[in-house]
């Protein structure tokens, strides 16, 4: 057995990392000069590196480990999953026990009739396979010519060739092409694009835009609108209020499928189980991932309305994957869920974690370099700005001064993310008090020598 936890030294396996291991969303010449940061453990909020340094993860890893590291019962679960059945698929009309049990627990979470899963390894997976449903209902319902999906600018829904497509990214859509027929509207952005507007102004406004565009597109092509309820990788970009009465009007008048992507707003992360019951829609599709086992082990799927699942199941859907419904990730997703709910984590984070988190994290705005601050739940993010009255960008490129303080961040052995200007959280949904007074403080430390280094490069002026 391989002995991981006496490891090399760190510029060791820095180099071997830089040699051969090729990551995701990086520029890979940097590793051989800076190296990456090296991960050895990690519990509870905390993750461990390979110098012994402690850090606190407000990022939950990728969005998912929502009952933070280092819980036995998981790795149990799966040992004793792995013991019984390691693998087997449900292909050609095999199934088994904990892909059974996890689907009937899915449809007693998920609201009103979404009582189906389509499997898959992950979010990215699970929306391909959402392009690909929505287009065989609407042909099975006599309307192959209903096949343009609308989604958003600045959404992410993973980085696989279709949910890149459906994704509103453009410097994704540059390498290497995108599915046809899918068509993008403008983000529910206020504190970057809405002017003049007021919020609720705005919120309308941008909704709808997805009116307008079924209307020029013909209401007899669209097929489909996929949102997150709230914008994740996009920035944490919070909708107004009057926005999603707005979009769910419009879906239901011109009969278009709704499709929420709830692979970050799902199991608790917005306070609810899901962040459809947070914005107060009813999708017929919901795309599932990364909490749905806290990240201990990949999975993903497609939660599916009554009328879909009937309509897509009356012919054979030529669609599937090797790992979708993998029993090990399954039993893990169970356990994962149960300690959600019987620890009542979702309830705790929305009554007592997530108003002292939103407290906190608004405060920051006294920072002179924060103009917004937006939460949800236990998702947030700050508009960085040289001006707050104007709600001004800066005049370097965009993400510049988000890079520098999250550099900060990192060297402030505090995980915070930027996208662009904004600098994005997501803890643990098991974070305490104590830990938020310490992310609060170590940020508003970043911000600090983020702001000296801006002003010391002479970017800290407006656009």
């Amino acid at each position: 057995m391989v002995e991981i936890s006496n490891h090399m030294p760190t510029a060791e396996l820095q180099a071997l990392d830089a040699a051969h291991h090729m990551h995701p969303f990086s520029t890979q010449s940097g590793f051989s000069k800076k190296g990456a940061r090296v991960i050895t453990r990690a519990k509870g909020t905390r993750l461990w590196d390979s110098e012994g340094a402690e850090i606190l993860d407000a990022m939950a890893g990728l969005w998912c480990v929502n009952i933070g590291y280092g819980r036995d019962e998981l790795a149990e679960a799966a040992y004793r999953q792995m013991k019984e059945l390691p693998y087997y698929n449900t292909f050609f009309q095999t199934t088994h026990v904990p892909v059974i049990a996890l689907s009937q627990r899915l449809a007693e979470l998920a609201p009103g009739d979404l009582n189906h899963v389509f499997y898959a390894g992950s979010g990215s997976e699970a929306n391909d396979t959402n392009i690909r449903m929505a287009r065989f209902y609407w042909a099975q319902k006599g309307k192959p010519e209903k096949n343009i999906i609308i989604s958003r600018k600045n959404a992410y829904h993973g980085s696989t060739l279709g949910a890149m497509s459906l994704g509103g990214m453009s410097g994704m859509h540059t390498q290497g092409g995108v599915v046809q027929n899918v068509h993008h509207i403008d983000q529910p952005n206020w504190w970057s694009e809405g002017g003049d507007m007021s919020p609720e102004d705005f919120g309308i406004e941008r909704a709808q835009q997805l009116e307008k565009a079924i209307l020029e597109l013909g209401e007899d092509r669209v097929a489909a609108f996929i949102a997150e309820p709230i914008q994740g990788a996009g920035g944490v970009i919070v909708p107004p209020d009057s926005y999603w009465p707005e979009l769910k009007r419009i879906c239901d008048q011109y009969d278009i499928l709704l499709i929420a992507d709830e692979v970050i707003c799902g199991f608790g992360r917005t306070g609810n189980w899901f962040g459809s019951e947070t914005v107060g829609i009813q999708p017929h599709i919901m795309t599932i991932a990364k909490g749905l086992s806290s990240g201990y082990a990949p999975i993903g799927g497609s939660i599916v309305c009554d009328e879909v699942a009937e309509v897509v199941g009356g012919d054979e859907f030529n669609h599937g994957y090797t790992y979708a419904g993998h029993p090990v990730s399954c039993a893990v997703a169970l356990e994962n869920l149960r300690i959600l709910d019987e620890e009542g984590i979702v309830t705790r984070a929305r009554e007592e974690i997530a108003p002292y988190l939103k407290e906190k994290f608004e405060g920051l705005t006294e920072h002179p370099m924060v103009g917004e601050a937006k939460i949800v739940g236990m998702m947030g993010s700050i508009a960085l700005t040289p001006h707050k009255e104007s709600r001004a960008a800066f005049a370097s490129e965009t993400g510049t001064v988000g890079y520098m303080v999250r550099e900060r961040c990192f060297a402030n052995n505090l995980i915070m993310r930027h996208v662009g200007d904004r600098m994005i959280i997501s803890p643990p949904l098991v974070i305490s008090k104590e830990d938020v007074d310490l992310l609060i403080a170590r940020a508003w430390q970043s911000l600090d020598e983020g702001m000296a280094q801006v002003k010391a490069d002479g970017l800290f002026k407006p656009a």
